[in-house]
């Protein structure tokens, strides 16, 4: 797939997956899901950086929802103090202060009450009361910061081979194994995409 593909129809609920040739320690490897993609610019998390922190010691009433691993994950470099919730719901209906992003074959089109196997993927407002949302949602991963882009940003950055730009799977946002989630999603690729999955760390060492 094209890493320019899809851009003019706008990106949001389509993953960025860091090309080697980015050049940016804070994106490398990293698999980026899109949030916001408009004319004012991106804003979205990183999916596969895992933090030490315990989602229980920052937010210990949300804690007992938390996806595997069940820490706290660092979505970007912008507002780290910033805490951006993705949640997959149940079968139960929506949930409050959940927006709809992800569904079974990419960005959200149905509606959130049809049940289908992992259920649709959005975003969660923690200010929410967890009694209340908990029981209507399948699980939770909270990410401090985000990553963001201004007006044209990312498009040239996708220009000059820094990104390709990939469907999502329903699975990525709360992938139980983060730390090989951009092998898998270059994996899965069609054609000359998915050999980039093998690419070492350091090719010099190769």
């Amino acid at each position: 797939m094209s890493g320019t593909e899809g851009r003019s129809a706008g990106m949001k609920g389509r993953l960025l997956v860091a090309s080697p040739d980015l050049g940016d320690p804070n994106f490398e490897r990293t698999v980026v899901l899109l949030l916001e993609h408009g004319d004012e610019g991106a804003l979205g998390v990183v999916l596969n950086r895992p933090s030490e922190l315990d989602l229980a010691e920052p937010l210990p009433e949300w804690a007992r929802a938390a996806a595997h691993p069940s820490v706290v994950f660092i979505g970007g470099p912008v507002a780290p103090s910033a805490a951006v919730c993705l949640a997959r719901l149940g079968r139960r209906g929506v949930a409050a202060g959940w927006r709809p992003l992800l569904g079974p074959r990419g960005p959200f089109r149905g509606h959130p009450s049809v049940g289908f196997a992992g259920g649709p993927v959005g975003t969660l407002d923690l200010d929410s009361d967890p009694d209340d949302t908990i029981p209507r949602l399948d699980e939770i991963r909270v990410f401090a910061g985000y990553a963001g882009w201004g007006p044209g940003q990312l498009e040239g950055e996708i220009a000059d081979g820094g990104w390709f730009v990939v469907d999502a799977d329903p699975g990525d946002p709360l992938s139980p194994a983060p730390e090989r989630l951009w092998g898998t999603v270059l994996r899965r690729q069609r054609g000359a995409l998915a050999l980039y999955a093998g690419y070492p760390p350091d090719p010099t060492l190769n």
